[in-house]
């Protein structure tokens, strides 16, 4: 039975709510056992296992006031196959943990997750499973499996001498956030941007085959994500400014609220661009931009010296 449009959650009840959901979440081939048991059962053919989980938290990573449902389906489903992407891999199937306040309407629920289970069909991705809880905010957990056929590509390989190469649109989440921080929504093109990112899903697995020889996800801020590199890789990264090139809307969001635009590009995230090294430049796959190299050392710097604008977001 359809649930009614002005129904709650209290009203529909966790297994009446699961019930419609699981209609919404199609299976793919690589599925035996989707939702309804107490596990799902997935078929692994050869290749590498690779497992990601992340939490988004109304009032910290979205607003239902800025965001529609939908496309808060889409932003919780793109950061976690970004993910299996930045790895060098292909997102296969993912389990959702939602919780709700009980008058959080159905509706909203269901549109959420159209939204999700349209992201992962850009992918080929199934949601094999999931739990329902109530809670007083809105708490979605999601964790994604995905295979690699070669070796993953860890955040730990770069190696002095390589490049940093960037693909993806970068920095135009943060721009859209910033502009609805301010009570705005224009450019749309921005706020839509923050809404619903567009991972460059193609890109990680073609990086992979390329010989990248560290990547991750941009999905804090850029300096912050390359820091990540540097850290786990145990080198110094020095990003160019001039190899950004700003695109008109960051310039007058820019004007608008008196800040440098090239804050937006190399801070911010939620675009889940993907940064990558490479041992020269001839490695660089068409798509990818080189924006920086690595040497001996430490740190992240930009134009050889510390940064000192906004590197990133960070929880605590």
């Amino acid at each position: 039975m359809p649930i009614p449009p002005d129904a709650t959650l209290a009203d529909v009840g966790e297994f009446g709510l699961i019930a419609e959901l699981v209609g919404l979440f199609p299976q793919g081939e690589q599925v035996l056992v989707g939702p309804g048991d107490d596990a799902a059962v997935l078929r692994v053919r050869t290749g590498h296992v690779v497992v990601s989980t992340d939490l988004i938290v109304e009032g910290r990573h979205f607003r239902r006031d800025w965001a529609s449902a939908e496309d808060v389906g889409h932003r919780a489903a793109a950061q976690n196959l970004s993910d299996v992407n930045a790895m060098g891999g292909r997102a296969t199937s993912l389990t959702i943990g939602l919780a709700a306040p009980g008058d959080l309407p159905a509706q909203w629920a269901l549109d959420f997750a159209r939204g999700f289970a349209d992201e992962c069909a850009l992918v080929g991705a199934s949601v094999v499973g999931g739990d329902l809880a109530r809670a007083d905010e809105v708490v979605v957990a999601v964790t994604v499996l995905g295979a690699c056929t070669q070796a993953p590509v860890l955040r730990s390989g770069a190696h002095p001498g390589d490049v940093l190469a960037l693909t993806g649109r970068q920095g135009w989440a943060a721009g859209g956030l910033a502009v609805l921080g301010r009570g705005f929504r224009s450019p749309r093109v921005l706020v839509e941007a923050y809404r619903r990112p567009e991972p460059p899903y193609e890109a990680g697995p073609v990086a992979a085959e390329a010989g990248a020889t560290a990547m991750i996800d941009v999905s804090d801020g850029l300096l912050a994500d390359a820091g990540h590199l540097a850290a786990d890789s145990g080198v110094a990264i020095d990003v160019h400014a001039a190899a950004f090139e700003v695109p008109e809307p960051l310039h007058a969001v820019g004007a608008a609220l008196n800040a440098d635009p090239l804050q937006f590009l190399l801070g911010g995230g939620d675009d889940h661009a993907l940064l990558a090294t490479f041992e020269d430049v001839a490695s660089v796959p068409a798509g990818w931009a080189v924006i920086g190299e690595v040497a001996a050392g430490a740190g992240v710097t930009v134009d050889g010296a510390a940064y000192d604008g906004p590197t990133g977001w960070t929880h605590f």
